[in-house]
């Protein structure tokens, strides 16, 4: 144990260090990085096939010669800059300069429509803009007489002459991100403390970034987030996702999403490598080869990418190979499941006597242990080699992980901590700890945060283990939405809870498990109450479904639209004999159709715990995937008031 007094000392040493970050502003974590560990790689860019590190000393002095740049323009603190650009490693750069001199960003991707940029800009009153290249330069200059406050474009591209003569014509400044570095420089040479001062200046409370939401619901909401509502999460979460010196964690989020934010700064915090890939299944294979990532946050639907393409190959190995596929996964899943109630590794609820279940559940765990052991060694192996030698855990977030997906990678020995937050708390509210998961929930809330249920009617807390509204409050709740008090106080209670209209559980121990959101919640005719998430991800357990969106609401029975995976219906086509011209005639064949309604069958049923009424009776097959910015959010979350604005037609037949 040590001498007392030297124990004392060093809790007092620890207790002051977390002080001492708790009151760091996002920008002076990234300084004192930067001094600490100044050669270590901030960043890794992939240049002509090849990841180009950044170190933090580097980094760090591009961030201040671009605040120094921005000064030079007139650029005060409390402005708003517009920063509309995808993933590169100039954004977190810009990002930092700009928190530097305590102004605010504004962000948004390139998929952003000219009517959301229109009324992002122009209601968050931003004068400069940062985009990413020229096809952005000329979306923001066609909205010239829509966005009249904008004086100055600055592009992580060079501007080609076409996009100078537009800005000239536009009478709107055109800068290169170059320009406004060397315009820092030389302005930093001449104010040589003044970006530093202006560090010095920033403060828990400062605003630093207004997100506007994706538009799951429709118009979208400036959500206000400040320093201390990041750096809150960075207390606890960075020992529950922890990272060493040097680490590296592979980035495929869209950088202007709250939760990437959260990412970048966990990642940064702790001393570790942000690293650029892309959410498409080649690139991002060859990227976690390539860069061996100790973690992968990411939305669900990545996780689900691989486990689908982890089955597809096997289907198409076949032969002894595919029997022992599916011999071994099988053993592992269930030695899986003893293992978490024996271990109390999964959701519990009141009290349930776990121990009686000790001595029936020894013996199997026991006989299955070695089997699983030989499927790591003959099989596992090789598909956890597939994420890198060093993966620690993957990070989904964003939406809801599908169980049979989560089920698969804790039996093969892949931790996934999922996570849950919104952009409203920046984004963490919890997240499952890489070394103590606990299976069927999202985690605990992280330090800094409370969590209660309330009764959907009358707001009344409900205690642990009832089915109601999770409410939140604490550090990384948001500010408010801007220019909106109205909205604000809709979702944050005089004392100061934030409704997150999520449906949840508390378990025994704290941990919050999802149950689907309020505002999805379809009611029938009959008076039934059905959540339609737990239906559509276990439809989209069949091989042979992309997508499935339950619809009903105010109707007598359950229907479902259902995108199929055009190459396994295609495939299932070719092996049955059928023929067709199209895939749009394929899709009408009543094979197909019987083959999607019998997928459906299988698994919406009693044996799988659902209620008669929670049946689909009726589905139609679209054509066309869902696509992000059509149906689907930034976060690749179903929107649903699009699905029935654009389906319309589908979904009154359904209902004839």
């Amino acid at each position: 144990m040590g001498h007392p007094v030297n124990v004392l000392r060093l809790l007092f040493s620890q207790v002051t260090d977390i002080l001492t970050v708790m009151e760091k502003t996002i920008v002076k974590i990234f300084r004192k990085q930067a001094r600490d560990y100044a050669d270590i790689a901030y960043q890794m860019y992939k240049s002509e096939g090849k990841f180009t590190p950044i170190s933090y000393k580097d980094a760090y002095a591009d961030a201040v010669d671009f605040a120094g740049g921005l000064l030079s323009l007139g650029v005060v603190r409390g402005d708003h800059i517009g920063l509309i650009s995808d993933n590169r490693w100039e954004w977190e750069h810009a990002d930092m300069g700009i928190m530097a001199i305590g102004a605010v960003d504004v962000p948004r991707g390139c998929d952003a429509t000219p009517g959301d940029l229109s009324y992002i800009l122009s209601f968050a009153e931003c004068k400069n803009v940062i985009v990413e290249n020229s096809t952005q330069i000329k979306k923001i200059l066609a909205l010239r007489e829509e966005l009249p406050d904008v004086v100055r474009l600055i592009s992580f591209e060079e501007p080609g002459d076409k996009d100078e003569a537009l800005a000239k014509e536009a009478g709107v400044e055109l800068l290169s991100f170059a320009d406004v570095i060397k315009k820092g420089k030389v302005w930093n040479a001449s104010h040589p403390d003044a970006v530093e001062a202006e560090i010095d200046k920033g403060d828990w409370d400062d605003v630093v970034t207004i997100i506007f939401t994706s538009g799951t619901t429709g118009q979208p909401k400036g959500v206000m987030l400040s320093n201390g509502n990041f750096i809150t999460q960075l207390d606890e979460v960075d020992e529950r996702i922890y990272l060493y010196p040097g680490d590296r964690g592979i980035l495929v989020l869209p950088v202007w999403h709250a939760y990437q934010r959260a990412v970048e700064y966990v990642v940064m915090s702790q001393a570790a490598t942000l690293c650029y890939s892309k959410p498409i299944g080649a690139i991002l294979l060859s990227d976690l080869k390539a860069l061996n990532p100790q973690v992968l946050p990411a939305v669900p639907r990545v996780f689900e990418a691989v486990y689908d393409g982890i089955y597809r190959q096997m289907r198409k190995t076949g032969g002894i190979v595919y029997l022992l596929f599916r011999f071994f996964v099988r053993v592992a899943l269930i030695h899986s499941k003893i293992d978490r109630v024996l271990f109390d590794k999964t959701a519990r609820f009141g009290i349930d006597k776990r121990w009686l279940q000790w001595p029936g559940f020894v013996i199997p765990w026991l006989v299955l242990y070695p089997i699983k052991l030989l499927g790591g060694v003959l099989v596992f192996r090789k598909i956890r080699k597939m994420l890198g030698t060093g993966f620690r855990a993957g990070v989904p977030g964003g939406g809801a992980l599908p169980p049979n997906v989560d089920k698969f990678f804790w039996a093969i020995g892949l931790k996934l901590s999922e996570g849950y937050g919104m952009t409203e708390t920046a984004p963490i509210i919890s997240v499952r700890p890489i070394k103590a998961p606990v299976f069927g929930t999202v985690g605990s809330p992280i330090r800094g945060i409370s969590a209660r249920v309330v009764d959907i009617t009358t707001g009344k807390d409900i205690g642990r283990g009832k089915k109601g509204v999770l409410q939140v409050k604490g550090g990384t709740v948001m500010k408010g939405y801007y220019k909106r008090p109205d909205l604000t106080a809709a979702a944050i209670d005089e004392n100061g809870w934030f409704n997150t209209g999520d449906l949840a559980k508390l378990t025994r121990h704290g941990e919050i498990q999802l149950c689907g959101r309020a505002k999805d919640t379809i009611v029938q005719l009959g008076g039934e109450n059905v959540e339609p998430l737990p239906i559509e991800m276990k439809i989209q357990e069949s091989r042979f479904v992309q997508t499935a969106v339950v619809v009903g609401n105010d109707q007598r029975y359950l229907a479902a639209l259902i995108v199929p995976v055009k190459e396994e219906v295609e495939e299932f086509a070719k092996d049955s004999g059928l023929e067709y011209k199209s895939y749009k005639d394929l899709l009408r064949l009543p094979e197909i159709m019987h083959l999607i309604e019998n997928e459906v069958g299988l698994r919406i049923n009693a044996k799988n715990g659902f209620k008669m009424y929670e049946r689909i009776n009726k589905i139609a097959l679209l054509e066309k995937p869902f696509e992000v910015g059509v149906e689907l959010s930034a976060k690749q979350e179903i929107m649903r008031y699009k699905i029935n604005e654009l389906y319309s037609g589908e979904i009154k037949k359904l209902f004839k």
